[in-house]
């Protein structure tokens, strides 16, 4: 019983993924109407076939991008390189996407995918209920000035509601206004570790220590500094909460 539980479970992941593969294509043509598909078998292969776009949508859709960019800015701002390596950095920031997406996979998931799975509606019913939780969360993070940007870059006039926005415009307003706020937040975090670096080079410069590099003295004082004010809890709390 178990096992069936888990193989649903993955069924469901797969399509649901398919699901926000198909949304966020906005320019594809797939020559027929979904709405006229009546095939499973063929339901499966479209969505399989389209979970190749999946490392685009993750970088650009979610709130993956604002979560690494923050990370990498802390990163640097420590004065670390590598640490935490690369794998560390990607890692944490694909479970925190997961952890701030799950109300809109969830919502997806309830709407769309297991009235689809439970042949209730038809793939192109299930695309249209999968739509409203993914676009509420971009309009929601998205800034104003941004959208408008690419609303006239591509001449659409006639935006009555939300509902009317093209993908084709939110996406990048949307992936322009995530990294604005994730380079606002890395300028924040970058503050006081740069004023330890300034006081370490002052205190060499004073000792006549010009030839020892001011990074190797400092990163020591960084890392206490982070650990006293408990960073990752301060920084993580800090980046999830900005979506709320």
């Amino acid at each position: 019983m178990s096992k069936e539980a888990d193989k649903r479970k993955i069924k469901r992941g797969i399509i649901c993924a398919g699901f926000l593969t198909l949304l966020l294509i906005p320019s594809v043509s797939l020559g027929f109407d979904l709405n006229e598909i009546d095939s499973p078998l063929m339901d499966l292969f479209i969505i399989l076939t389209l979970l190749t776009f999946i490392p685009a949508i993750l970088v650009m859709f979610t709130s993956f991008t604002r979560i690494v960019v923050v990370l990498g800015f802390m990163r640097q701002a420590i004065g670390g390189q590598q640490i935490p390596p690369n794998p560390v950095v990607i890692g944490l920031s694909l479970f925190l996407t997961f952890f701030v997406m799950s109300p809109v996979i969830d919502r997806v998931q309830n709407d769309a995918v297991t009235p689809y799975l439970d042949k209730k509606i038809n793939l192109g019913e299930a695309l249209k209920k999968a739509e409203p939780p993914l676009r509420e969360f971009m309009l929601k993070q998205t800034r104003q000035k941004d959208l408008k940007l690419f609303l006239s870059i591509t001449k659409t006039n006639k935006v009555k509601s939300p509902e009317d926005i093209p993908f084709r415009a939110l996406v990048p307003a949307f992936a322009i206004s995530e990294l604005r706020t994730a380079f606002e937040i890395g300028f924040m975090i970058y503050l006081p570790f740069l004023i330890i670096d300034m006081v370490v080079s002052s205190v060499l410069l004073s000792l006549g220590m010009m030839m020892l590099p001011p990074v190797i003295i400092s990163l020591p004082f960084k890392l206490l500094l982070f650990v006293l004010v408990d960073g990752w809890n301060l920084t993580i709390g800090s980046l999830v909460r900005s979506f709320g």
